[in-house]
């Protein structure tokens, strides 16, 4: 397979006692990575046990939509049990995640920045390059499976793209300055275990990891005039802040601010604008 995504190599700078993952496998295609670590979950799986794929059959993003997941990026499920983290701050975990996925095209070169909660965009808003999914599991104690789908190479033009969602980009197309799909998972999952060490040590808290104002900086979010699709409406007014729970802060016409703890955005007006 052109491109392959090495899991030799993966395991061995990641995996204990070299690196930080109890485990990490790789594989050429499955349905779903978060799916299989769910499972994994029930069947025992430890803390920090990722999944890497070249391709997903029915990848899914929030709400049970669909994520085209069509080889030409990298798959990665992490399952964590953070013990120290109370149930309210797990809520951070995708921006942690986003946060990675950032300091990852940081490096590489590549112009990215974030959208609330969970997306990373082109810099100035044209297309998604990656989609971050964080599902809490059913198990005895807290287990969330973290799913990060990142496009490394230009998505084919025959993958449909949802109605009024923005058409995907790659870091290959922002400037990235490898399309090594080996390189980019390793990237992705040292950046995440930086960022989630941290996180875990501040029991969740965005302002305790310090990471707070630097999301903020880099969301594209803030400032902008957004409708936010929840499961219960929708709620339409100026994004200006993100709490340490990760929660954004929207302002309703007539002042009143409103915490808004899950949804998807859409942003209103042009960035900038």
């Amino acid at each position: 397979m052109p491109n392959r995504i090495d899991g030799a190599r993966l395991r061995g700078e990641l995996v204990e006692p070299v690196g930080p993952y109890a485990q990490v496998d790789v594989v050429a295609t499955t349905g779903s990575t978060n799916a299989d670590l769910r499972q994994a979950v029930v069947d025992g799986a430890p803390d920090r046990t990722a999944l890497v794929a070249a391709e997903q059959t029915a990848g899914l993003g929030r709400r049970g939509r669909t994520w085209a997941s069509p080889g030409s990026g990298v798959y990665i499920s992490v399952l964590l049990r953070p013990s120290g983290v109370p149930v309210a701050g797990v809520g951070s975990l995708s921006i942690i995640a986003g946060l990675a996925v950032l300091d990852v095209g940081d490096a590489l070169g590549a112009n990215v920045a974030l959208k609330w909660p969970n997306d990373v965009l082109a810099a100035d808003a044209s297309g998604k390059c990656a989609g971050i999914l964080s599902e809490a599991a059913s198990s005895d104690e807290l287990a969330v499976v973290l799913g990060i789908g990142l496009n490394v190479t230009r998505v084919r033009e025959d993958v449909t793209v949802p109605a009024g969602a923005l058409p995907p980009v790659s870091l290959a197309e922002l400037g990235a300055a490898t399309s090594d799909r080996t390189d980019v998972a390793m990237m992705v999952l040292a950046a995440l275990h930086e960022r989630e060490t941290v996180w875990r040590e501040a029991a969740g808290d965005l302002a305790d990891a310090g990471m707070l104002d630097e999301y903020r900086q880099r969301c594209l979010t803030l400032g902008q005039e957004v409708k936010i699709l929840t499961g219960g409406g929708s709620v339409i007014g100026d994004a200006v802040d993100v709490e340490p729970t990760g929660a954004l802060v929207v302002e309703i016409p007539g002042g009143t601010r409103r915490s808004v703890f899950a949804g998807d955005v859409v942003h209103l007006r042009p960035t900038g604008g």
